[in-house]
């Protein structure tokens, strides 16, 4: 007999699937039955270690993630699944579609529609997963405005990154470097369009990318989306004079002593901050999140991620996932719930 089975973060470290009746839509809900979700390996991870910052909503934007953060806690934002049951005040049109959400680790969910986004037809399950980086990756172009002819250097190679430079890979720049010190996303980056992806931990790699302690580098943009706040300093060593570095990095409670002394404001340099829950106001009057969100569904059409899935979980083993994801990230690029595996069990 079918149960519902969620995913609960207890205290740092510590994930458990719970289990409970299946959920029955209201009148204006559908239920829906999850295929695959997605781990977050930036935002998920601060909350499994522990690094939400006090005070901090979990997510304004995600009727699904209300309130302030405390433990216990369901999270997640990455599911795709199929409509299985409708209430008696929505349309029969939904019945049997595939759709993403941004819900919870949870095989069964009951939403209304209008927090759903059909998956189009030509995109499976996998690739549909990725909606939520691609509209991240599309939001931090939008924030850095690249242009034609300008050196670009994206810091850091995770899900978000890669996405990043397939994007900017499509551009008439005069190069494209990224940062990586993964080799197996090192070998992603190249895959996705890096003219080069270089090792932070080779010596001097700031002076082989030009950069000169004290004058800046040649970089007219960089992204910093590793993660990790010392990487902020690496990504204003590599910018030029009047240069932008945008960064989609979210610490949490994660901080770093940041030097702004040396070249920073003789530089000029611009820090533009770039997270996907607002548009930036200036574009404003042309963009909106529909034009954002179609966008980011062409361009899963074009990129096709789903190759970078590299583990594939049951949702009764989340805690090897999440613990394989904070031990062993050179071994992973995407790591996703496969919510059929229980059946097969």
């Amino acid at each position: 007999m079918m149960k519902r089975q969620w995913l609960e973060f207890s205290e740092p470290g510590e994930v458990a699937m719970k289990v409970g009746p299946v959920p029955q839509p209201a009148a204006d809900e559908v239920l829906v039955q999850t295929h695959y979700s997605a781990i977050s390996p930036g935002t998920e991870m601060l909350v499994y270690r522990g690094q939400w910052p006090q005070g901090v909503p979990v997510d304004a934007t995600i009727d699904s993630l209300p309130g302030t953060f405390n433990y216990p806690l369901s999270y997640g934002y990455c599911a795709v699944g199929r409509v299985i049951a409708t209430g008696s005040d929505v349309s029969v049109d939904w019945q049997g579609r595939r759709v993403f959400a941004f819900q919870p680790h949870q095989n069964l969910f009951c939403c209304g529609v209008e927090t759903l986004q059909p998956v189009p037809d030509d995109l499976d399950d996998e690739t549909a997963l990725f909606l939520p980086s691609m509209e991240t990756a599309v939001n931090l172009l939008l924030d850095g405005s690249p242009l034609i002819g300008e050196k670009v250097v994206v810091v850091g190679q995770g899900v978000i990154g890669l996405l990043t430079t397939a994007l900017l890979s499509r551009f008439p720049l005069a190069s494209l470097t990224t940062v990586e010190s993964h080799p197996l996303r090192r070998e992603a980056s190249i895959r996705l369009g890096a003219d080069e992806c270089v090792d932070p931990q080779e010596a001097e790699f700031i002076k082989g990318l030009g950069g000169v302690a004290g004058q800046g580098g040649k970089a007219d943009l960089v992204y910093e989306l590793s993660g990790n706040p010392a990487a902020l300093n690496t990504a204003l060593a590599l910018t030029r004079f009047s240069g932008r570095v945008v960064i989609g990095s979210w610490y949490g409670a994660k901080k770093n002593e940041l030097d702004l002394g040396s070249f920073f404001h003789r530089g000029r340099v611009s820090l533009i901050s770039s997270q996907v829950s607002s548009l930036a106001p200036h574009l404003t009057g042309r963009w909106n999140n529909k034009r954002r969100l179609d966008l980011a569904w062409k361009m899963l059409g074009l990129v096709r991620p789903s190759d970078y899935i590299t583990h594939r979980f049951a949702l009764a083993d989340a805690s090897s996932a999440y613990s394989l994801i904070d031990h062993s990230p050179e071994e992973t690029i995407q790591v996703v719930f496969d919510h059929k595996l229980a059946e097969k069990k």
